[in-house]
């Protein structure tokens, strides 16, 4: 044997908390499998016991915590990355109050000088056409999604689709911010999460018509896959806003479904079939909803509720007998 002092374990030393590692190291001595024994910072084989490195490095926090909100509180990490940022929140940020680490107030000579070190904080933040392009864009779609309520994984995905479109020189001859719409509409559509083009077009700078023309053209060159909205998806919102119960919600669903079947959905709005379900549902379960209402929280107009919630009883009535 050589001059490295060798040590064993016993089987009741080992700790659960020990974690395998990778299969391809194998224990000199019998070849059998190793494992990381983070409590004494040492690797040792699980078979023979044989202690083949000792002194690791930890390369944990020195610290420890019993819960979530504890682990929170002591953890001094930044912010996780994101696409929501052009530089995916990698730079440094210098804050807006003029202020010391102890809260005291600056002098009016450290007030100019924080200043001026944001101004060219800023410029180094964005240093070319691109990056400020890319930084207009996704404020625009931060905007638009807090306006429609959408989630953050949508606006994650509207980010990395108006970067694709960027990276593939589909903005020349479009504004940022029918991109940065069309973005967020095909995000929200891909995530299940849809909103109508009325609602879209409330909340964007730019008309309806560039909408659907800069859509089509980024779906198309990007070839996003995206499937035409269900009206099922529209229920849940149309529900919580007029503030029905769970018994329309499923009313309305079963009333969909037998359109579905019955193949009246074809060709029709699925945003005017959830919210004439809506209608339809409230109806058969007694409670108190208007046409107005409904037409209110949906952006669609009475005589489209009228047309298709009786379509759907029909549907209804047909497919139960």
């Amino acid at each position: 044997m050589t001059d490295t002092q060798i040590r064993t374990y016993s089987g009741e030393t080992r700790r659960e908390q020990e974690t395998e590692a990778s299969e391809d190291e194998q224990c000199p001595e019998c070849s059998g499998r190793l494992i990381s024994d983070t409590e004494h910072a040492e690797t040792v084989c699980s078979e023979c016991g044989l202690v083949v490195e000792e002194d690791e490095i930890d390369r944990g926090p020195e610290w420890r915590a019993f819960d979530s909100a504890e682990k929170d509180q002591k953890s001094r990490v930044g912010a996780p990355t994101t696409n929501m940022m052009h530089d995916q929140g990698l730079s440094t940020n210098i804050g807006w109050q003029d202020k010391d680490a102890y809260g005291r107030a600056l002098s009016s000579r450290q007030r100019q000088k924080m200043q001026r070190l944001r101004t060219w904080n800023e410029r180094f933040r964005t240093r070319d056409s691109k990056e400020r392009n890319l930084k207009q864009a996704l404020g625009e779609i931060d905007r638009m999604a807090s306006a429609l309520g959408l989630p953050e994984n949508v606006r994650e995905t509207a980010s990395v689709i108006y970067r694709r479109a960027l990276d593939e020189d589909l903005l020349p001859g479009r504004s940022i911010e029918g991109v940065a719409t069309s973005a967020l509409y095909a995000a929200a559509r891909q995530a299940g999460t849809p909103r109508s083009l009325d609602e879209i077009a409330a909340v964007s700078r730019v008309e309806r018509m560039e909408l659907t023309r800069t859509y089509r053209y980024i779906v198309r060159q990007l070839n996003l896959e995206i499937k035409p909205a269900d009206p099922e998806s529209y229920v849940p919102r149309f529900i919580s806003d007029l503030d029905l119960s769970d018994e329309t919600e499923r009313r309305a669903r079963d009333l969909l479904e037998s359109a579905r079947q019955d193949g009246v959905h074809s060709g029709k709005s699925p945003v005017g079939l959830a919210a004439a379900s809506v209608y339809a549902a409230a109806l058969l379960t007694n409670e108190k909803v208007t046409q107005n209402d409904v037409s209110e929280v949906a952006n669609i107009s009475e005589v489209t509720i009228r047309n298709r919630y009786k379509e759907l009883l029909e549907s209804a009535d047909t497919m139960a007998v």
